[in-house]
């Protein structure tokens, strides 16, 4: 499967923390994020990780293309619900065409978890 990973500032602990404590799961899949968010994923795990741009720089557009061609089959975006976003019409075009694309998009750990679990199953 390939996995696409983004965090915002305040989430990027605990998207590395996850993807450590499932690290084992994720070996075995194409992992693609944003640009720090993969940088610490890449750093902190020894996964390999194709980055894309910073998120407020067109890292969530870059995904969206991906998802709307196909190219992507799951989304996990750790968002800040409380803390605004300078780029928020950029994220709102991400989490829209993962609708309309019908890609599995998980927006906080609960779901992630959730994620987890099915492709624990598929392996």
């Amino acid at each position: 499967m390939r996995i696409a990973f983004i965090a915002h500032d305040k989430k990027k602990d605990d998207i590395v923390d996850f993807v450590k404590r499932y690290k084992d799961v994720f070996e075995g899949h194409e992992i693609f994020a944003t640009g720090t968010t993969g940088k610490l994923i890449n750093e902190m795990t020894g996964l390999k990780v194709n980055r894309f741009l910073s998120g407020p720089l067109g890292g969530d557009q870059e995904i969206g293309s991906k998802v709307a061609q196909g190219e992507m089959d799951i989304v996990i975006f750790l968002r800040d619900p409380l803390t605004s976003q300078p780029h928020e019409p950029d994220i709102a075009a991400l989490l829209r065409i993962c609708d309309v694309h019908c890609v599995p998009l998980a927006t906080n750990l609960g779901s992630a978890e959730v994620f987890v679990k099915a492709l624990k199953s598929h392996n």
